[in-house]
């Protein structure tokens, strides 16, 4: 209860100790919420509380800086409430502050109070020659049957001198008989100091919240060098973000289960969506040609044009051999002598063609390699063949082999550790950041999403108890995006059914956390993900009987 309940409300408003209170109760409201609708609304409220004020108009400056625009309008009287929480809009024109000629504009009230920086405080208007338009009051008068008199009409400036916006109140209402007042001295001095603290709040908020989109276009800056550098990467941290969120959401609206304690408040939510941003930042320092590597003998070319090549100049030696054993017979060179070189060769030739074909097929990073296949390589690198300075080498050097030799991907296993490094820049370089206290765990989210729940992960080899919900949540996004997507150079996309498929299978081998891939299936979570972004092709229906736990 307010210790002044006891003051009867025709004194109350006149009570300084009363209008104090309100005027510091505004003063936590401001410094506490971060929802400026929210805020300009109370703020005139608190004013015409405190005034006793029977209407009232808050105006903020434009985009341009060039006008004034009506943002609340309340009236008692008239029972009327435009802009604000009302959801009503208002359609009356904005307030121009300066002439067509370039000359500031006085004659209008709000747009004087702004350009002067000077409070208004008019007894009676239509009994004081002001020398301000009051047409359009007027006009509003006579439209609604309406009865202004006084205005209080103040300017909103910030401690740097910005105005933020001007605040208008009309008809200060007498407790005793309902007729309107002329604003007091005290009334006035009390609206300057509201409006003032009011516009400090106000671009304390709005800095607080250009410095957070700040924040986030230079997250989104990033990105975009990730993108251009490897298109697909830049993808991968658009849409990583939207997933985790859809599971995040999911988890947080469970009521049962091993989640149903899981919940998440506005600022855990954007602390979540920076840390699914800023995943794979990291990559940023990732060479390219191991990003982009779409087969296995690619670096900043792809090599088995090379490899191509020396098969094309064994197949010439071949004919040039064959050709030099004909003229050596000579005379003694029959027909039956030419069918057997022709047909020795041919056959050479034709095997120099399967050898380069196969090669260039298991140039093509595949799932799986087989062992046979890994052998043939190896045979196929025996072959010699003389080189521009005469010296015979062998078809394929000791890279080569290996790289073609590569199981699964197109990868070896250095390249493997240097993609895999980008882990270990990205949390390197989010720890570097000053982290205010609601976004300080941004950097074990993002860092975690190649941990596994068994602790073989990396960097860090954290086992699901050492993560939290969160972290998990980034691993399982991170992977369906991965095994969805179609737009990389090394691999297809999977379709849904594969991709929900492959996703279980690092939930039996303990990759992913099984309470969270169980509430991606069970909430169908992949069906929302596929519609906003895999291709029509990819979606098919998913057969959920071949999912251990899910079958009829």
């Amino acid at each position: 209860m307010s210790p002044f309940s006891h003051i009867p409300a025709a004194e109350r408003h006149r009570n300084i100790a009363y209008r104090l209170e309100r005027l510091t109760e505004l003063c936590r409201e401001l410094g506490s919420s971060r929802d400026i609708p929210l805020l300009l609304e109370r703020i005139l409220l608190t004013a015409k509380d405190i005034t006793q004020a029977d209407g009232g108009t808050l105006y903020r400056i434009n985009e341009g800086g060039d006008s004034l625009r009506f943002y609340i309008s309340v009236n008692d009287t008239l029972k009327m409430h435009q802009g604000g929480s009302s959801g009503k809009a208002i359609s009356i024109p904005d307030i121009a502050l300066r002439l067509p000629d370039g000359q500031p504009n006085l004659s209008a009230v709000a747009a004087y109070a702004a350009n002067t920086r000077k409070s208004v405080n008019i007894a009676d208007v239509y009994q004081v020659s002001s020398g301000f338009n009051f047409n359009g009051m007027r006009l509003f008068d006579e439209k609604y049957g309406y009865q202004s008199k006084s205005f209080l009409t103040v300017p909103m400036e910030d401690h740097e001198g910005e105005l933020v916006g001007v605040l208008q109140l009309i008809n200060a209402i007498d407790p005793a008989t309902g007729a309107p007042l002329p604003f007091s001295e005290t009334d006035q001095h009390f609206i300057e100091a509201l409006a003032s603290q009011a516009a400090m709040a106000m671009t304390n908020q709005q800095l607080i919240q250009r410095l957070e989109q700040l924040f986030e276009s230079l997250i989104r800056l990033i990105n975009i060098g990730i993108g251009e550098k490897s298109p697909h990467t830049g993808r991968h941290c658009e849409q990583v973000p939207e997933l985790a969120m859809m599971l995040a959401e999911a988890a947080h609206n469970a009521t049962e289960g091993p989640l149903a304690d899981f919940h998440m408040s506005e600022a855990d939510r954007r602390e979540l969506w920076l840390a699914a941003l800023l995943h794979d930042c990291g990559k940023i320092s990732t060479p390219t040609h191991i990003v982009e590597k779409a087969t296995k003998l690619e670096t900043i070319f792809d090599r088995i044009h090379l490899v191509e090549t020396r098969i094309e100049v064994l197949k010439r030696d071949a004919e040039i051999r064959v050709l030099q054993e004909k003229l050596a017979l000579g005379a003694a060179l029959d027909a039956q002598r030419a069918a057997e070189l022709d047909a020795g060769l041919a056959a050479e030739l034709a095997q120099l063609d399967l050898e380069r074909a196969f090669l260039r097929k298991i140039n093509v990073g595949t799932e799986g390699m087989r062992p046979e296949d890994q052998q043939r390589v190896l045979d196929i690198a025996q072959r010699s063949w003389r080189g521009p300075d005469g010296q015979l080498r062998p078809l394929l050097d000791e890279e080569e082999s290996a790289n073609l030799r590569i199981r699964a991907g197109t990868l070896n296993d250095a390249e493997r550790q240097i993609i895999n490094n980008h882990i270990v820049i990205t949390i390197k370089m989010l720890e570097s950041l000053p982290w205010p206290k609601q976004l300080a765990r941004v950097t074990e989210f993002a860092g975690g999403h190649h941990e596994r729940m068994d602790g073989k992960g990396y960097p860090k080899g954290l086992t699901r108890e050492q993560m939290s919900v969160q972290a998990r949540i980034m691993a399982v996004a991170d992977i369906f995006e991965a095994v969805t997507a179609a737009d990389r150079p090394y691999k297809r996309g999977n379709t849904l059914n594969e991709a929900v498929e492959i996703l279980a299978g690092f939930k039996a081998r303990d990759h992913i956390d099984p309470d969270l891939f169980d509430l991606f299936v069970r909430e169908r979570i992949y069906e929302k993900y596929a519609e906003k972004f895999m291709h029509p092709s990819q979606i098919d229906e998913v057969d959920l009987s071949r999912i251990p736990g899910f079958g009829a």
